[in-house]
C-alpha cells in the first residue's frame, strides 16, 4: 500500500519523500547475520575475500535519497517532562502512567494518529531500536517544523546509527540488531549481486525497492550458503562501482546525487548523531581504478547520552 497522498508533500519537504516509498522490509536475516560476522569494529569495515569495504554516505544518499549535508542530528537526549513534549508536538501523550518514558511505540502512533497509513512509519526503516518498534523522543523536536527538518544531515545520522549497531551486534551476548537494516541488505545485494540471484528485473527508485516490491527475485538462503557464495565469488564478483551502471543512473533523481561532492572528496567528513561524532578520512572505498583506498575512522564520545540498544530511532 502506498503512503497516503496527503502526507507525501510534507514528507518531501522534510527530506523523507524517497524513504516513504519503501513499503516493505522483507529482510533476509541469514544474510544480515553473515554480514555481522564479517564486520570489524576496529576499522568499521567488512572483511571479505576481495578486501575491506563498508557502507558509506554515497550508499545512503543514492539508495535512500536522504540529505547527507546539513546540521548534525543532535540535541536534548533526555526530558524532565516527556509527556509535555508529546502534548506539545503530538497533542497527546502515550505514557500517562510513566513519568520518565523516553520513547514512543509505533503501534501507539498508528492507533492514535488515524491519518497515518500503515506504511507511514519511516522510523521503522531508518533508525529503529533493536526491537524495531520504538522512536525516541529526542528526534521529535527536530521534526516540529518540516521546513527546517530537511536542513539536518539525516543520512549521516542513519549511517552512524547503523555503524554503532553493527559494532554492538558483534558482541557475543547480543542477539538482535537495530539500525537501517534495509540499507545494509540492499547495499550487500547491489555490491555483491551474486547473493541476489536476480536477472532481467527493472531497477526502481529508491533502490531498495528492487528487493522489496518483488521479494521472490532475491530469495533468501541460509547462513552456510551465503558464506559459501561470498567465499567463492567475492574476489571476482564484487562490484566496486555499482551506481555507475547506466540502468541505475537512469532511475536516480538529481536529489540523490546533489551532494556527490561530499562522498567523492578526499577530505574528511563527519557523521553526527546524538551519541557520537565519527570523523572519516578518505571516505571512498576505492580509487577511480577500482582499487581499495584506506578508510580510517575515529570516534569521539559526545556530551550527550551515549546511545544504547534501547535508544529507538526515527
Amino acid at each position: 500500500m502506498a503512503p497516503d497522498d496527503r502526507l507525501l508533500p510534507y514528507l518531501e519537504v522534510a527530506g523523507f519523500g524517497s524513504v516513504a516509498l519503501i513499503r516493505s522490509s522483507d529482510l533476509r536475516f541469514d544474510l544480515l547475520s553473515v554480514l555481522v560476522e564479517q564486520w570489524r569494529p576496529e576499522t568499521h569495515t567488512f572483511h571479505f575475500p576481495c578486501g575491506e569495504c563498508t557502507v558509506t554516505l554515497e550508499d545512503v544518499a543514492v539508495q535512500l535519497g536522504l540529505p547527507i549535508d546539513g546540521s548534525p542530528v543532535t540535541g536534548v537526549s533526555s526530558f524532565t517532562d516527556p509527556a509535555a513534549v508529546c502534548y506539545q508536538l503530538l497533542g497527546e501523550s502515550p505514557e500517562d502512567g510513566d513519568k520518565y518514558f523516553s520513547g514512543i511505540k509505533f503501534t501507539w502512533l498508528k492507533a492514535k494518529i488515524r491519518q497515518l497509513s500503515a506504511t507511514a512509519t519511516e522510523g521503522a526503516v531508518l533508525m529503529p531500536d533493536a526491537n524495531g518498534d520504538c522512536v525516541h523522543l529526542s528526534y521529535l523536536p527536530l521534526l516540529a517544523d518540516f521546513s527546517t527538518a530537511r536542513s539536518y544531515s539525516w543520512g549521516s545520522a542513519v549511517l552512524a546509527t547503523l555503524y554503532r549497531e553493527l559494532c554492538r551486534a558483534t558482541e557475543p551476548q547480543v542477539k538482535v540488531i537495530g539500525g537501517c537494516l534495509i540499507l545494509l541488505q540492499s547495499w550487500a545485494l547491489y555490491w555483491m549481486s551474486f547473493l541476489a540471484r536476480v536477472s532481467h528485473q527493472p531497477y526502481l527508485y529508491p533502490l531498495p525497492l528492487r528487493w522489496t516490491t518483488r521479494p521472490d527475485i532475491g530469495k533468501s538462503s541460509d547462513v552456510p550458503i551465503y558464506h559459501l557464495r561470498i567465499e567463492q565469488h567475492a574476489r571476482e564478483g564484487f562490484t566496486w562501482m555499482p551506481y555507475r551502471r547506466l540502468e541505475i543512473t537512469n532511475v536516480l533523481p538529481s536529489s540523490a546525487v546533489v551532494d556527490s561532492h561530499i562522498w567523492s572528496s578526499w577530505g574528511s567528513t563527519q557523521q553526527r548523531s546524538f551519541g557520537s561524532i565519527r570523523a572519516y578520512y578518505s571516505p571512498q572505498q576505492q580509487s577511480e581504478s577500482g582499487t581499495l583506498t584506506e578508510i580510517r575512522t575515529s570516534t569521539v564520545k559526545c556530551g550527550f547520552t551515549w546511545l544504547s540498544s534501547g535508544f529507538g530511532g526515527l
